[in-house]
């Protein structure tokens, strides 16, 4: 059987980095919320923010203006930690992405490992599902990890894509891509949406952009970086037509 593809992959902009470069120097700018507003306008479908324990850049207040100011969704980052959870409960943003943390890391490196934690994630699954939060799981791309979202309550998978993004040599970097792609084709057949992200840029996102099964990416460091050269509304605009023109070009394929 062929995969459809969808020709509508969304793109979710993650504007933590807008909030890093004001907490390093402790002022109110450049503000999160006018860059997801600026975002939204130049043609994101969603916007991501991760509301990490140390509040190392985005702060709750952030979180809390942007919940009542977007006009399009919401996508929360968070640990399992029973603070945030409790936020979220009773923000309930349009979606959150439970994703592992360490203070010590410069950014999330490598996906949650729902197999080990399985009995938190259900709990905070369900929690967040009850809160009317769509549910996904930033995760390695294993089926063995797939098969633990879904039987932990998940709706959705993020594929982690840093290795990938990490990768030069072409035989590995196509090897990096089929195990991406069966582990999209794992939660697809299993009834998970399927989003990817971490570390994707201009220059490398066309080959995951290209994978029918996934519907959402979420791109941040690299958007941002670029907005500091040609603006914001350029960035985002980029990576999207980007994106779009990979999906376009993208040929059906087995999904067995």
């Amino acid at each position: 059987m062929n995969t459809p593809i969808e020709p509508n992959l969304r793109l979710g902009v993650n504007i933590d980095h807008v909030a890093t470069l004001r907490q390093a120097r402790g002022t109110r700018y450049p503000s999160p919320l006018a860059a997801a507003f600026v975002a939204q306008s130049a043609g994101a479908d969603s916007i991501t923010v991760h509301l990490r324990e140390d509040r190392r850049h985005i702060q709750e207040q952030d979180v809390r203006e942007l919940r009542q100011a977007l006009g399009i969704p919401l996508n929360l980052e968070l640990a399992l930690d029973e603070t945030i959870i409790a936020l979220a409960e009773e923000l309930q943003p349009h979606a959150c992405c439970l994703v592992p943390e360490r203070r010590e890391e410069l950014t999330t490196e490598g996906g949650l490992d729902v197999q080990a934690l399985s009995e938190s994630v259900a709990e905070a699954c369900g929690r967040l599902s009850r809160a009317g939060c769509r549910v996904s799981l930033f995760i390695e791309p294993e089926e063995a990890q797939v098969d633990a979202a879904e039987a932990a309550g998940a709706q959705a998978v993020e594929l982690h894509t840093g290795r990938y993004a990490n990768l030069s040599d072409p035989a590995d970097l196509g090897r990096e891509v089929e195990r991406i792609a069966a582990a999209a084709r794992r939660a697809r057949s299993a009834g998970l949406e399927v989003h990817a992200g971490h570390g994707l840029h201009i220059e490398n996102v066309t080959p995951i952009a290209r994978l029918p099964e996934i519907v959402e990416l979420n791109i941040g460091h690299s958007i941002v970086a670029d907005a500091v050269l040609m603006g914001m509304a350029p960035a985002v605009a980029r990576m999207k037509g980007v994106m779009l023109g990979a999906r376009r070009r993208a040929p059906s394929r087995s999904a067995v």
